[in-house]
């Protein structure tokens, strides 16, 4: 597809990018994708199953992880008609309000992991270093407000976003060096001083990532200060292995982030397939492992998806038979 120049543009309508220069493998490209996909959508949902299914599960930890994996599943579905739809149709043409809504989605999410994230390690704090009030203290009533509150400073927080970018004229190249619309990348399409965007992006990621990820290391600071004051060594691991998992799945959301912000802030001279592949490790690598972290570290999920597939293959033994 032919980009047309900036004299002959819509208004209303950007384009979108997949592998530049690669164009004619397109379609080979799009099945480890289309695997990714698959496999994240099927994970997730997986994890959501098992945890609504098996009341045994129904417990503060659990509902947390209900709430990662949804996250995690809406995610990669705010990616995927825009990423598949370049690599199998070459569908680059969207429509700004189709943009605007993507851009929203995305980072509402993303900072809804944040605090999902942080909202576990409170619950690791408590059940280590509290728990005898454990169940006093995350009932059901608090973890509901501790998800919706989640959700309303996230969506409140990028509301403003797509209203201060849809006040500029992009009078520059409409053609976005990715699949998915990003603030970061409309605004910089802008005629007009994009100051105010800068100043409020950066408030938001300071006001939530920035939060977040002192609140989570102070809980871990806390949760090691008192398990290294346990007795037995057998106690110790049992209660650190109880925050294999949550290590896991904040590491797989901040060093991806902390990785995309140093090649957009310092790598300007690296190839622009560094940028692109660093973005969607960003936006695909938490919701792939996370699920199959979760799964391999926490006995119980993992003895409910091994009797799930017995259960199964049990199953069609029979209609065999």
């Amino acid at each position: 597809m032919t980009i047309p120049d900036n004299s002959s543009l819509q208004k209303a309508t950007f384009f979108l990018t997949g592998f530049q220069g690669m164009e004619d493998l397109h379609g080979w490209i799009s099945i480890p994708f289309c695997s990714i996909y698959m496999t994240v959508i099927l994970g997730n949902l997986t994890i959501l199953h098992i945890i609504r299914t098996d009341v045994t599960l129904h417990e503060p930890m659990y509902y947390f992880l209900a709430m990662l994996a949804f996250t995690d599943l809406g995610l990669c579905l705010s990616t995927l008609p825009t990423v598949l739809g370049i690599f199998w149709f070459d569908a680059r043409e969207i429509g700004i309000p189709a943009c605007f809504t993507q851009l929203f989605f995305i980072h509402t999410l993303s900072l809804v992991e944040s605090s999902v994230l942080l909202s576990m390690s409170i619950d690791r704090y408590v059940a280590i270093c509290n728990p005898l009030h454990y169940s006093t203290i995350l009932t059901p009533a608090c973890i509901v407000k501790m998800g919706l509150s989640a959700v309303l400073r996230s969506a409140l927080l990028i509301l403003p976003l797509p209203f201060l970018l849809k006040r500029f004229q992009y009078c520059r190249s409409h053609v976005l060096a990715h699949a998915y619309c990003l603030h970061l990348e409309i605004m910089k399409l802008a005629c007009s001083s994009i100051v105010v965007n800068h100043i409020y992006g950066l408030f938001v990621v300071a006001c939530t990532v920035g939060v977040d990820s002192l609140l989570i290391f102070l809980s871990y600071a806390l949760i090691l200060r008192t398990v290294l004051s346990i007795a037995s060594h057998q106690e110790r691991l049992r209660a650190l292995n109880t925050c294999v998992s949550h290590i896991c799945a904040v590491l797989l959301f901040y060093i991806p982030m902390i990785g995309l912000s140093l090649v957009h802030r310092f790598g300007e001279h690296l190839p622009h397939i560094v940028h692109l592949l660093m973005s969607y490790v960003y936006l695909l690598v938490p919701p792939l492992i996370n699920p199959i972290v979760y799964s391999i570290k926490t006995n119980q999920i993992r003895e409910r998806i091994i009797k799930k597939f017995e259960f199964v293959r049990s199953l069609m033994c029979f209609r065999q038979d």
